[in-house]
């Protein structure tokens, strides 16, 4: 095991993946001669030249277009964008033909392809360049979609996406980039469509995933030192969603809350929460509660940011009125 950082997890799946099959190339805005707009491609055009490492024009709708007929034609390409707030401009080329390709064909065209980048606010860079796109792209059938929170779980879970045979969504985040943790010297795999119980506990479940894991966490933490036990589940992967694991938590817990950076409006939490009160409503001794962002356009101001956005201290009186405490 090393400490890495997020970006060069990033960067040993994909040379790994290609190292272990030729068929496995890059493309992207600046993933080339400037090692990536935030590094994770650092020295693989050195190592695999620029057959394999393509730098693309700004142009995410053609690009990607390019990329899912590579894909066709047996080839499995990783597609970065600079951000997925850009990738509105390809979302065509991801819904309309990589997500449908395999029915409209009626079997005959697969398409492994991972389209990623960063996802969600990185800080103040205002309306059009802060928003989450996990539920949006979750909603189409044909689709998968990742959300690691660390550097283990995006290796692992990376190396799965380009192995997998259907087109990947995966979601990283700019203000994750420079985060460090573990990851083994060796080969490994995490299998998609799997959560993961990042802390485990008794009182109230607590599910989130990307880069709001930290809020979360740090929540269970404040609420431990007050005595009361929290459970934190990273979903990881939003579509297949891990309902299992969530369902057996509440079952212990009785509560549960989820924490997400999106809109509340038609989000990932709201699909928890049907599920939940589906398969464990009699478990339940309190309402489920959601903590999203605002249902308002991003903010630049950097008081509407964190006002915007669940905070800690949100997470931890929301807790407490679950659990009836300081009633």
């Amino acid at each position: 095991m090393r400490e890495i950082q997020f970006r060069e997890a990033i960067c040993e799946a994909m040379s790994e993946e290609m190292r272990r099959d030729e068929s496995v190339f890059l493309l992207g805005e600046e993933v080339a001669e400037y090692n990536g707009a935030y590094k994770a491609s650092k020295g693989m055009l050195d190592e695999f030249g620029p057959k394999r490492v393509i730098d693309t024009p700004i142009a995410e709708l053609g690009f990607s277009g390019i990329a899912v007929g590579a894909a066709m034609n047996g080839l499995r390409p990783i597609v970065e964008f600079m951000t997925w707030n850009f990738a509105i401009l390809a979302a065509d080329q991801i819904i309309n033909s990589a997500a449908k390709m395999l029915q409209m064909s009626g079997g005959q065209f697969s398409v492994p392809i991972v389209f990623r980048g960063p996802n969600g606010q990185a800080g103040q860079l205002a309306a059009t360049h802060s928003q989450s796109f996990e539920a949006f792209y979750a909603h189409f059938p044909g689709l998968k979609v990742i959300t690691p929170s660390n550097p283990y779980d995006a290796k692992g879970l990376l190396k799965a996406a380009i192995r997998d045979n259907d087109p990947v969504v995966f979601m990283e985040s700019e203000k994750m980039y420079g985060d460090k943790g573990m990851v083994p010297d060796g080969e490994y795999i995490i299998p998609i469509g799997v959560a993961d119980i990042k802390r485990e506990g008794t009182d109230v479940t607590i599910v989130s995933f990307g880069k709001i894991m930290k809020t979360a966490l740090a929540g269970a933490e404040e609420l431990a030192k007050e005595g009361i036990s929290a459970e934190v589940i990273d979903l990881r992967t939003i579509r297949p969603l891990d309902i299992d694991t969530i369902v057996n938590s509440v079952k212990k817990t009785n509560r549960l809350i989820i924490v997400e950076e999106s809109w509340p409006v038609a989000s990932i939490s709201t699909e928890v929460a049907y599920r939940v009160q589906r398969h464990a409503f009699d478990y339940l001794d309190a309402p489920i509660r959601r903590l999203t962002q605002t249902d308002t356009p991003f903010a630049f101001a950097t008081t509407l940011i964190e006002a915007s956005l669940p905070q800690v201290a949100d997470v931890v009186k929301t807790a407490k009125e679950l659990l009836y405490v300081n009633q």
